[in-house]
Protein backbone atom coordinates (compact mmCIF):
# COMPACT_ATOMS: atom_id res chain seq x y z
CA UNK A 1 0.00 0.00 0.00
CA UNK A 2 2.67 2.47 0.70
CA UNK A 3 4.48 2.39 -2.72
CA UNK A 4 0.83 3.45 -4.40
CA UNK A 5 0.83 6.21 -1.70
CA UNK A 6 3.98 7.73 -2.64
CA UNK A 7 3.53 7.38 -6.17
CA UNK A 8 0.76 9.26 -5.68
CA UNK A 9 1.91 11.93 -3.71
CA UNK A 10 4.65 11.93 -6.09
CA UNK A 11 2.49 12.30 -9.13
CA UNK A 12 0.02 15.56 -7.18
CA UNK A 13 3.56 17.31 -5.69
CA UNK A 14 5.30 17.20 -9.74
CA UNK A 15 1.27 18.22 -11.30
CA UNK A 16 1.04 20.97 -8.41
CA UNK A 17 4.91 21.86 -9.25
CA UNK A 18 4.22 22.53 -12.85
CA UNK A 19 0.79 24.61 -11.66
CA UNK A 20 2.92 26.49 -9.53
CA UNK A 21 5.65 26.84 -12.53
CA UNK A 22 3.34 28.44 -14.71
CA UNK A 23 2.38 31.01 -12.65
CA UNK A 24 5.86 32.52 -12.03
CA UNK A 25 7.49 31.65 -14.81
CA UNK A 26 6.91 31.92 -18.73
CA UNK A 27 3.87 33.13 -20.47
CA UNK A 28 1.20 33.46 -17.91
CA UNK A 29 3.59 35.03 -15.90
CA UNK A 30 4.04 38.45 -17.30
CA UNK A 31 2.63 41.58 -16.05
CA UNK A 32 2.13 45.13 -18.22
CA UNK A 33 4.18 46.65 -15.17
CA UNK A 34 7.64 44.43 -16.63
CA UNK A 35 6.99 46.63 -19.79
CA UNK A 36 6.81 50.19 -18.58
CA UNK A 37 9.17 52.77 -20.10
CA UNK A 38 10.80 50.06 -22.30
CA UNK A 39 10.92 50.42 -26.18
CA UNK A 40 8.40 52.29 -28.46
CA UNK A 41 4.96 53.68 -26.41
CA UNK A 42 2.09 51.39 -27.85
CA UNK A 43 -1.56 53.58 -28.51
CA UNK A 44 -3.87 51.59 -29.91
CA UNK A 45 -5.65 54.72 -31.29
CA UNK A 46 -2.60 55.06 -33.72
CA UNK A 47 -1.30 51.56 -34.15
CA UNK A 48 -4.76 50.00 -34.41
CA UNK A 49 -5.83 52.02 -36.73
CA UNK A 50 -7.50 51.75 -40.49
CA UNK A 51 -6.69 48.75 -42.64
CA UNK A 52 -4.45 46.01 -40.97
CA UNK A 53 -3.36 42.87 -42.12
CA UNK A 54 -2.75 40.11 -39.78
CA UNK A 55 -0.98 36.66 -40.83
CA UNK A 56 -1.01 33.88 -38.20
CA UNK A 57 -0.64 30.45 -37.13
CA UNK A 58 -2.78 28.11 -34.41
CA UNK A 59 -1.01 25.17 -32.58
CA UNK A 60 -2.89 22.45 -30.70
CA UNK A 61 -2.82 21.09 -27.76
CA UNK A 62 0.02 19.21 -28.49
CA UNK A 63 1.78 21.85 -30.07
CA UNK A 64 1.59 21.58 -33.80
CA UNK A 65 0.17 23.87 -36.04
CA UNK A 66 -3.28 23.10 -36.16
CA UNK A 67 -4.32 26.09 -38.39
CA UNK A 68 -3.02 29.23 -40.41
CA UNK A 69 -4.64 32.14 -41.54
CA UNK A 70 -5.18 35.65 -43.12
CA UNK A 71 -7.58 38.40 -41.84
CA UNK A 72 -7.86 41.73 -43.43
CA UNK A 73 -8.59 44.15 -40.06
CA UNK A 74 -10.26 47.51 -40.37
CA UNK A 75 -9.71 49.42 -37.03
CA UNK A 76 -11.75 53.25 -36.46
CA UNK A 77 -11.55 55.60 -33.53
CA UNK A 78 -13.72 58.27 -32.08
CA UNK A 79 -11.93 59.67 -28.95
CA UNK A 80 -11.44 56.53 -26.38
CA UNK A 81 -14.15 54.13 -27.92
CA UNK A 82 -12.59 51.70 -31.25
CA UNK A 83 -14.27 49.18 -33.33
CA UNK A 84 -12.35 46.86 -34.99
CA UNK A 85 -13.43 44.24 -37.52
CA UNK A 86 -11.85 41.22 -38.38
CA UNK A 87 -11.93 39.18 -41.72
CA UNK A 88 -10.42 35.55 -41.67
CA UNK A 89 -9.71 33.75 -43.88
CA UNK A 90 -8.47 29.86 -42.90
CA UNK A 91 -6.11 27.19 -44.65
CA UNK A 92 -9.14 24.79 -44.50
CA UNK A 93 -11.55 27.51 -46.65
CA UNK A 94 -13.61 28.12 -43.57
CA UNK A 95 -13.98 31.93 -43.18
CA UNK A 96 -14.52 34.01 -39.63
CA UNK A 97 -15.89 37.77 -39.56
CA UNK A 98 -15.49 39.26 -35.83
CA UNK A 99 -15.96 42.78 -34.31
CA UNK A 100 -14.09 44.08 -31.26
CA UNK A 101 -15.18 46.77 -29.53
CA UNK A 102 -13.06 48.90 -27.59
CA UNK A 103 -12.49 51.32 -24.80
CA UNK A 104 -9.34 53.06 -23.50
CA UNK A 105 -9.30 54.75 -19.92
CA UNK A 106 -7.04 57.40 -19.27
CA UNK A 107 -5.07 55.09 -16.96
CA UNK A 108 -3.82 52.48 -20.06
CA UNK A 109 -6.99 50.20 -18.90
CA UNK A 110 -9.09 48.73 -21.67
CA UNK A 111 -12.29 47.55 -22.25
CA UNK A 112 -13.12 44.86 -24.67
CA UNK A 113 -16.32 43.25 -26.17
CA UNK A 114 -17.20 40.92 -29.33
CA UNK A 115 -20.17 38.76 -29.79
CA UNK A 116 -18.29 35.87 -28.81
CA UNK A 117 -16.98 36.75 -25.51
CA UNK A 118 -18.46 35.98 -22.46
CA UNK A 119 -18.84 39.15 -20.29
CA UNK A 120 -16.12 41.79 -20.97
CA UNK A 121 -12.41 41.69 -21.62
CA UNK A 122 -10.15 44.08 -19.46
CA UNK A 123 -6.71 44.21 -20.28
CA UNK A 124 -3.82 47.27 -20.13
CA UNK A 125 -1.44 49.00 -22.26
CA UNK A 126 1.99 49.34 -21.02
CA UNK A 127 4.95 50.51 -22.82
CA UNK A 128 4.91 48.61 -26.08
CA UNK A 129 2.82 45.92 -25.08
CA UNK A 130 -0.83 45.31 -24.87
CA UNK A 131 -2.38 42.77 -22.82
CA UNK A 132 -6.29 41.78 -22.80
CA UNK A 133 -7.65 38.94 -20.65
CA UNK A 134 -11.35 37.17 -21.63
CA UNK A 135 -13.18 34.40 -22.17
CA UNK A 136 -13.68 33.34 -25.54
CA UNK A 137 -16.50 31.07 -27.29
CA UNK A 138 -15.65 29.24 -29.92
CA UNK A 139 -18.17 29.02 -33.11
CA UNK A 140 -19.97 25.16 -32.71
CA UNK A 141 -18.39 23.93 -35.35
CA UNK A 142 -15.28 24.00 -33.25
CA UNK A 143 -17.16 22.60 -30.55
CA UNK A 144 -18.75 25.49 -28.90
CA UNK A 145 -16.19 25.88 -25.98
CA UNK A 146 -15.84 28.58 -24.05
CA UNK A 147 -12.33 29.34 -23.28
CA UNK A 148 -10.14 31.52 -20.69
CA UNK A 149 -7.90 33.54 -23.12
CA UNK A 150 -4.45 35.77 -22.53
CA UNK A 151 -3.61 38.29 -25.11
CA UNK A 152 -0.36 39.89 -25.38
CA UNK A 153 0.48 41.99 -28.63
CA UNK A 154 3.91 43.61 -28.61
CA UNK A 155 4.98 47.00 -30.94
CA UNK A 156 8.21 46.61 -32.41
CA UNK A 157 10.56 49.21 -34.43
CA UNK A 158 8.98 49.54 -37.49
CA UNK A 159 5.36 49.74 -36.16
CA UNK A 160 4.40 45.98 -36.93
CA UNK A 161 2.66 44.29 -33.97
CA UNK A 162 3.56 40.55 -32.92
CA UNK A 163 0.28 38.98 -31.01
CA UNK A 164 1.09 35.77 -28.96
CA UNK A 165 -2.88 34.40 -27.36
CA UNK A 166 -2.71 31.49 -25.01
CA UNK A 167 -6.31 29.57 -24.53
CA UNK A 168 -6.97 27.39 -21.69
CA UNK A 169 -9.90 25.50 -20.57
CA UNK A 170 -9.84 24.23 -16.55
CA UNK A 171 -6.51 25.99 -16.54
CA UNK A 172 -5.04 23.21 -19.28
CA UNK A 173 -3.52 24.76 -22.44
CA UNK A 174 -5.65 23.89 -25.69
CA UNK A 175 -4.26 26.18 -28.16
CA UNK A 176 -1.53 29.46 -28.67
CA UNK A 177 -2.29 31.49 -31.71
CA UNK A 178 0.90 33.52 -32.82
CA UNK A 179 0.18 36.41 -35.54
CA UNK A 180 1.89 39.39 -37.04
CA UNK A 181 -0.62 42.63 -37.94
CA UNK A 182 0.60 45.51 -39.81
CA UNK A 183 -1.00 48.52 -41.83
CA UNK A 184 -2.10 48.09 -45.37
CA UNK A 185 -0.84 50.31 -47.58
Amino acid sequence: MQPVLFLLLGVALTLGLILVAGRFVGFRSQRPAHFTGQGPQFDLREHLNGPILCEGVIYGPLGRVSSRFVADMEAHWDGNKGVMTEHFRYDSGATQTREWRLTLGNDGQVRAEADDVEGVGEGWVSGPTALLKYRIRLPEASGGHVLDTTDWMYLVENGAIMNRSQFRKYGIKVAELVATMRRKD
